[in-house]
């Protein structure tokens, strides 16, 4: 059996994701990390930016993206929890609704909001 950790990625209004997956990677505010299992135990600050989860066979095997926008993230005894104020999984984002808003936003000089759609795009082509 491979070794695996337990990943939960829960949003402010839900959980959105729970599982066994080999490796998650995630964007902190000190860049971009990996975590496997047996990881050094961690603490960090969530950007906004996709997540990339590898399940295991048992969770499906595949992989899962979401779109996260800041939270935290946190490893010990193999469990990841990934605690979001927002999160989409990929599937989940209506593309041509999220290019709407980018440009919404960009035309509006709102860059809170452009880095919010840009998110949601790129989760949907890493998927």
């Amino acid at each position: 059996m491979a070794a695996e950790l337990h990943v939960e990625l829960v949003a402010a209004d839900r959980q959105v994701w729970s599982g066994e997956a080999t490796l998650v990677v995630a964007r902190t505010t000190s860049g971009d990390i990996g975590v496997m299992p047996g990881h050094q135990p961690l603490l960090g600050v969530l950007e906004s930016g996709p997540v990339t989860i590898r399940t295991t066979s048992e969770s499906g095997g595949g992989t899962v993206v979401a779109a996260v926008h800041g939270g935290f993230i946190s490893f010990a005894d193999n469990k990841l929890s990934l605690l979001a104020e927002i999160a989409e999984l990929a599937d989940e984002i209506d593309v041509k609704r999220a290019e709407r808003a980018l440009e919404r936003a960009k035309s509006d000089a709102d860059g809170a909001a452009e880095r919010r759609a840009d998110v949601r795009l790129r989760a949907v082509a890493v998927h």
